[in-house]
Formats: structure tokens, sequence, C-alpha cells
């Protein structure tokens, strides 16, 4: 875990525009006032919420490694851009692949469901048996991980808003404008917010 440094920019209450609670399929999406490097104006897409913590995977930092690079049987089969994304600061050195699946999946196929057809997918798995059935495929090297209670704490500081997503964003082509499009999106005063200046500092 890593700790968040919140920069203190204004006097809005940032806490009071969440409106949902986390839970898997939903958007986390940092608040100007989220400092850490790791996670400043970053879209987290949720995997698992519970008693025992939080799991997500960062989905606005592409990176410039292709996943041909890595992995050489994947390439061709994942959605673009054909990239392995930056998932966040947990196990950075290992990879997750995450896939838009035709029907319910078992562990037989590697795979297992997530949430709205989203599943996680083995890449030790035979790609061959996996490419047929998935409509989308993503690579992410790391995830984002708050042990029980964080992300709790870090939602009642303001640190971030819980937004609705769905599988489009986890597979968005157009990533790194991310940030700014789910803000748009929303009714105001958040879709205000879209156009917050990159310094927070300044207000």
């Amino acid at each position: 875990m890593h700790d968040r440094v919140l920069v203190r920019v204004s006097e809005v209450d940032w806490a009071a525009l969440n409106l949902l609670p986390p839970a898997a399929g939903r958007l986390l999406v940092a608040t100007p006032l989220l400092g850490d490097p790791h996670f400043r104006r970053t879209v987290v897409y949720l995997l698992e919420h519970d008693g025992g913590g939080t799991v997500g995977v960062v989905l606005n930092r592409p990176s410039h490694t292709p996943v041909g690079q890595v992995l050489p049987d994947w390439h061709d089969a994942v959605s673009g851009p054909a990239v392995v994304f930056g998932g966040g600061p947990v196990q950075p050195d290992g990879a997750l692949c995450l896939g838009l699946l035709d029907g319910r999946v078992s562990d037989e196929v590697g795979a297992k469901d997530i949430v709205d057809g989203v599943a996680t997918v083995d890449l030790d798995g035979d790609v061959a048996v996996i490419t047929p059935m998935a409509r989308r495929l993503r690579v992410f090297a790391g995830h984002a991980g708050w042990s029980s209670g964080q992300l709790e704490h870090e939602l009642a500081e303001g640190a971030w808003w819980v937004l609705a997503g769905s599988p489009d964003d986890l597979f968005s082509e157009g990533p790194r404008t991310m940030w700014r499009d789910v803000l748009r999106r929303q009714a105001a005063p958040l879709s205000l917010l879209s156009s917050y200046p990159e310094d927070a500092t300044v207000n």
C-alpha cells in the first residue's frame, strides 16, 4: 500500500459529491485533492470490494510497451491500443489480463467472472481457446489495492469520486483523456470539473 498525499486546494466538499458506494464494475476517479503521483488524475476500474479490502486497475496509464514484447502469444488477441497498461503500484512486475467474454466462463478455460461479462483471464492458459469467446482483452502490469477500511477513509477525505462504470470504460480506445471524458458525461457539478487545471494548486 502507498500513502496518498492530499493537496489542499479549495473549500469544496469533494466527498459530498459521492453518490454511489464502491462496488465491482464501478469507477474510482481521483479528485483534484489526490496528489499521490501513483494515482493523480487516474480512473480506476474496481474488480473487488468487500470486507477484506478493495482491488482495481488504473485505466488511463497506457505504457509504450507492446503486449507482444512481453507476451508474444497474446499480442494479436488484445484490444487496441495493444500495449501493456500500468494497472497500479501493487505487484507492478505481475501481469493481469481482463477480458469481456461471451456468456459465462469457468476456471476450466482459464477465466473467472467478475461483473458485467468482465472476467480475469489466465495468461498461462491457451490463447487459442480464450480468443474465440473474447470480444475484448487488455493486459495490465500491477494493480491498485486498499486494505480493509482504507478506501472508505480516502473517500471521506475527498480523494476519490465513485462513479458508474462499464466495460466500455475498461477497454476504452482513448485512455489518455479518460479522466476528463468520464467527468464530462456526469451531471453538474462534476461535469464542470472536467476542465479543472492540471496543476491542482492553481484555483
